[in-house]
């Protein structure tokens, strides 16, 4: 199984990853906003050149999940990372709340419908992992999923891990990469950010007051991310954390995890004979016709 190269915002395989005391905002002093966007250009034409390369040697694909709490940025990180990329190699997908077919089938049932196709990069905005994070916390959303007899949550936690585990393998076997960005944003940047929803026209239909309630399950969901990351980071599938208080910091180390995973992959195009001369210019003169 191919391998992504670490980082400096790589989440250890060992479990020993501690989501308090990650940063939520960059350890040193960053370069400016014009700076980093200037860095962040290049890399999305990197990444652009590099996603041709994937989508005309047609044998492998990415997946990019991204999670966060409310407010961390995946929406915009997306958008501001994948602005330069040809859409035909490119598939994304958002992912709310289940609709009741998606509730007929497991809870894995709705992303393996959208995976990537060989060529492409997907780009999953939330996933599966909703499912051990958000219904962690509200374990009363597993009602509708008319599952059989639940007797120990921790049993369906743990078995849904499992079931990750062994889906992020078999994804990795079969020649699909898993990047996942853990978007980390801090309480009181999460606040600001909620605020100026409320208060500006442009972006308050994004508010739903279901983001004021989670805040007092604070703790409660770095729980289910501290579980979450730990169970399931590993190397053919690693967890990045990428400190979000700092939006276009958020962004280039986002890019800057992808282009270096695609450098290594090292997508090839395919090695063609060259034309024979007569031929060329056989072609060339019916062009002229």
């Amino acid at each position: 199984m191919f391998v992504p190269p670490e980082s400096r915002w790589s989440v250890p395989f060992d479990g020993s990853f501690d989501v308090r005391a990650h940063a939520t905002a960059p350890p040193e002093a960053p370069p400016t906003k014009k700076e980093l966007r200037s860095q962040l250009k290049a890399v999305i034409k990197e990444i652009d050149e590099l996603q041709y390369r994937l989508f005309v040697e047609d044998s492998r694909s990415l997946l990019l999940i991204f999670q966060a709490l409310d407010a961390a940025g995946k929406d915009s990180t997306i958008r501001s990372v994948f602005r330069g990329v040809n859409p035909a190699g490119l598939q994304v997908t958002a992912f709310a709340e289940p609709s009741s077919l998606d509730l007929d089938h497991d809870f894995l049932w709705r992303t393996n419908r959208v995976l990537p196709q060989r060529g492409r990069l997907g780009v999953f905005n939330r996933s599966y992992y909703e499912e051990v994070l958000v219904v962690r916390v509200h374990p009363e959303l597993l009602e509708p999923q008319r599952l059989p007899s639940i007797d120990n949550l921790d049993e369906l936690w743990e078995g849904r891990l499992d079931s990750i585990r062994d889906h992020e393998a078999h994804l990795a076997r079969n020649g699909t990469t898993v990047l996942k960005f853990w978007l980390n944003v801090s309480r009181e940047q999460q606040a600001e950010r909620l605020r100026a929803r409320v208060e500006g026209r442009e972006k308050q239909w994004k508010f739903s007051m279901s983001d004021v309630r989670d805040r007092r399950h604070w703790d409660a969901y770095l729980d289910a991310y501290q579980c979450a990351l730990n169970a399931t980071s590993r190397p053919w599938a690693p967890w990045f954390a990428i400190p979000a208080d700092n939006k276009p910091y958020m962004r280039l180390a986002v890019a800057e995890v992808i282009a270096a995973t695609l450098r290594a992959m090292d997508p090839q195009l395919p090695r063609l004979e060259p034309i024979p001369p007569e031929e060329r210019e056989r072609i060339l003169g019916l062009l002229d016709e």
